[in-house]
């Protein structure tokens, strides 16, 4: 009835005490938390779930223990009659908590897309104002180019025009030059 001899067991790595820390401060804890954690890093972390919130206990149905109006009530009857009541009162209050925090939600949310709306106004403003910036830019530069294929080919109407208008179509273009680079927005508004 002997039991056969097993192998001996390789004697455990022994492990070293860790001195006793006490953290002065909710940081040092949470430094101290995070070192025995990082200790072993194969080892699963637990993660407490979100507690439900606390709830009423539901007004009963059917009420068996009603106290009558007559005189004779017990010395007991005082005492169920005060829970009863702070029952009621807690569950009227919690019905009251929901009730704002459910219109705070609603305000938070209409805020929140008061702001998404006035921020897509603002991005629709400035897309336009981009669009035209640009469709401006390649207007002058339209204009630039067919004024350069005016200077290599000219027309023989114009060459019999006189010198005055050639000054007065000078101008002109500088003037467009001026116009297509004209800063596109104006600093300190």
């Amino acid at each position: 009835n002997m039991a056969a001899p097993s192998a001996p067991r390789p004697p455990r790595p022994r492990k070293e005490p860790q001195p006793l820390v006490i953290p002065r401060s909710a940081a040092e804890e949470q430094r101290l938390r995070l070192e025995r954690l990082m200790r072993n890093p194969e080892k699963t972390v637990p993660i407490p779930e979100k507690l439900n919130e606390w709830a009423p206990r539901p007004p009963p149905e059917f009420v068996r223990d009603v106290m009558g109006s007559s005189a004779g009530a017990g010395s007991g009857e005082f005492h169920v009659y005060r829970h009863l009541r702070r029952r009621e009162y807690q569950r009227q209050d919690f019905m009251d908590a929901m009730a704002e925090k459910q219109r705070l939600d609603e305000e938070f949310q209409k805020k929140l897309e008061r702001n998404k709306m006035i921020a897509e106004e603002q991005t629709a403003k400035r897309r336009r104002k981009r669009q035209k910036l640009k469709e401006k830019k390649l207007q002058a530069k339209k204009n630039k180019l067919e004024q350069k294929k005016q200077e290599k080919e000219p027309d023989p109407s114009q060459e019999q025009a006189s010198s005055e208008e050639d000054e007065e179509d000078s101008k002109e273009e500088e003037e467009k030059e001026d116009d297509a680079e004209e800063p596109s927005f104006v600093m300190g508004r």
